[in-house]
């Protein structure tokens, strides 16, 4: 029962990252392009949302001649919690289906 309850929680979470991972993604790719206005609604949008997320890693890694390297490492960090709650996800989910038998 609780695999039941919890399996949709650990998707809903994965696919929230994975969102989450694409919005980063585009405004990593936006801030090369030093014409876009962030003034915008939908670009102050994705700048809100992911911003505060980017500047934990900004404030660890200065940017180098130029370069935010920063984000690789924020990147590399959401990766490995997202794989981290799939397979925690998926293994209570086999512990639930095989206590069951």
């Amino acid at each position: 029962m609780p695999a039941q309850i919890i399996a949709p929680i650990v998707q809903g979470v994965s696919t929230f990252l994975s969102i989450y991972l694409v919005l980063i993604f585009i405004r990593i790719l936006l801030s090369w392009f030093p014409n876009i206005d962030w003034s915008n609604s939908v670009f102050a949008t994705l700048s809100q949302l992911t911003d505060p997320y980017l500047n934990i890693f900004r404030g660890i890694i200065p940017p180098i001649g130029g370069l935010d390297l920063s984000a690789i490492i924020a990147i590399f960090a959401l990766q490995i919690v997202s794989g981290l709650v799939s397979s925690a996800g998926n293994q209570i989910v086999a512990m639930a289906y095989y206590s069951a038998y």
